[in-house]
């Protein structure tokens, strides 16, 4: 029996550690990869922040370099190897979790080839990207061409000289789109007219008002967590280069047949590639046997605390508290938030 463990090893999984060990508990960190930096090195070549350094650290170790700058996904990436060495924690890499069960006494979390550990505490941070959300759409299963998620992409050469539709709305979409557009004919399919807001309203970073008004860390409720619709963070090149029809916007096709996809208006083309920029779902399907998931997959939860098991905490799900939750800079809040009350019962 130890402290507690720690699934999954990433920007959650490190804070949550961090904030148990803060507490006077000796966690086990179990992290099914090579080394404890999340997905970060599995996101696309151009990935920047859209937070600036100042406002992207974990607790207890600021982001190196200049703090205004939007850090790169490879400057994220090493500064998660160096914070996971900062960490006096039991950190397992190469443990991947399939099953988690409760005794009555405690948790058993089974790790494939090894036998089960036991905790009375257990925390899923095992973020999103191993379960991409790909929505069902018109015809979407007979198109002849190649279908891929934006967990799949990671640079524009592979599509050079292509036709491709990138469907979402959101940040990764636009910028995926945007990366695309220089080497093929590109079009952003979307339900809606895409919203923007500045990257630095009155010249100061959209994080830095968020910040000290309070926003980011607001609490949400279900009514914001069921129907989220966040702008595009733009940094002035997005809607630019979107109104100049590079790439251009259409609303999303109504039938796929073949290879040729149909448009609202009734016009056809002829595509090579459909990219879904369209989210992810929590990736916790080892909470499946344990009832803790509801019937879509998703964790029973309030606040990052399991509603079905005491002693089950999250840290990472999107909305979980605020609608920083799932990103670096709002993991740590509520890491602490999550320990605290864990610890407290």
């Amino acid at each position: 029996m130890t402290d507690a463990i720690v699934i999954g090893g990433g920007q959650a999984g490190l804070a949550a550690a961090h904030a148990l060990l803060a507490r006077g508990l000796r966690p086990v960190l179990l992290e099914s990869g090579d080394e404890p930096v999340g997905s970060w090195p599995r996101y696309y070549d151009s990935l920047h922040l859209f937070s600036p350094a100042r406002y992207s650290a974990l607790p207890g170790l600021p982001f190196p370099g200049d703090p205004g700058r939007y850090p790169h996904r490879d400057e994220v990436v090493d500064y998660l190897r160096t914070y996971a060495k900062t960490l006096d924690a039991d950190l397992r890499t190469g443990h991947h979790v399939t099953a988690v069960t409760h005794d009555g006494n405690g948790f058993a979390v089974q790790v494939e080839g090894e036998k089960p550990l036991h905790a009375p505490i257990v925390i899923a941070a095992t973020g999103a990207f191993s379960s991409p959300h790909r929505p069902v759409l018109p015809g979407l299963d007979r198109f002849a061409g190649t279908v891929l998620h934006s967990s799949e992409y990671r640079n524009p050469a592979p599509f050079a000289g292509q036709r491709v539709v990138v469907v979402g709305a959101a940040n990764s979409a636009i910028q995926i789109a945007v990366d695309l557009a220089p080497h093929a004919r590109v079009t952003l399919a979307t339900r809606a007219p895409i919203r923007y807001a500045p990257q630095q309203p009155f010249g100061r970073d959209v994080h830095f008002w968020s910040t000290v008004s309070g926003f980011d860390a607001l609490p949400v409720g279900p009514w914001l967590r069921d129907h989220p619709s966040m702008p595009v963070v733009d940094p002035g090149t997005y809607q630019a280069a979107i109104d100049a029809g590079r790439p251009d916007r259409r609303g999303m096709f109504t039938a796929v047949d073949g290879s040729t996809v149909t448009w609202p208006d009734g016009g056809t083309d002829e595509v090579d590639t459909i990219l879904l920029a369209t989210g992810f779902r929590p990736g916790t399907s080892y909470l499946g046997g344990l009832g803790a998931l509801d019937a879509t997959g998703r964790p029973r939860q309030r606040h990052g605390l399991s509603t079905t098991h005491p002693g089950l905490g999250y840290v990472g799900l999107e909305w979980q508290r605020s609608f920083s939750s799932a990103s670096i800079r709002g993991v740590g809040r509520d890491a602490r938030y999550v320990v605290r009350r864990l610890t407290r019962r």
